[in-house]
């Protein structure tokens, strides 16, 4: 799918639905700059007014977006490494920013558990992929799980050259 993922202001406003929110505003933002190139930070500020976001979402997206633009390369070698026979440029835009985000959120955001990070990056898959989007999401994030779980430093190891 190539179209940006919308977002709705009728979000529970508890702290569930302003994280689920804020994954949200992150997906869009990093859709956006997937496809135009990177973004300067200022200009989130005039996509969250666009967006009419307000709240612990906003700023929970802003530290989702920031941490996901500081180790992009390495989540993509991350990625890459771990989905089988698919290169990152042959996944959909919106299947490749929801794992960028939930590989973020696994590796450098443990405060979250895995099974609230996969569900809520599944979630989005299934909402704005393809039909196939939810399943392929839950299979690559769940291995970076594993192997983070197993006590791997996945970003670590991805200082080798990514692909071509």
């Amino acid at each position: 799918m190539n179209e940006p993922p919308e977002t709705t202001s009728s979000q529970s406003p508890n702290l569930h639905g302003s994280r689920s929110k804020g994954r949200e505003l992150a997906l869009k933002f990093l859709f956006g700059a997937d496809l135009r190139g990177p973004y300067h930070m200022e200009v989130l500020d005039d996509f969250v007014v666009h967006q009419d976001a307000r709240g612990p979402s906003v700023a929970f997206a802003r530290g989702l977006i920031e941490g996901t633009f500081e180790v992009w390369e390495r989540l993509d070698r991350v990625l890459t490494s771990l989905a089988k026979n698919w290169a990152l440029k042959r996944m959909a835009t919106t299947d490749r920013n929801i794992l960028r985000l939930g590989c973020y959120e696994l590796l450098c955001r443990p405060e979250t558990p895995a099974a609230v990070v996969i569900n809520e990056a599944v979630e989005l898959a299934k909402k704005y992929g393809t039909s196939n989007s939810g399943a392929f999401v839950n299979g690559i994030l769940d291995r970076v799980r594993i192997r983070r779980d197993d006590g791997e430093d996945l970003l670590a190891l991805s200082d080798a050259p990514s692909e071509p």
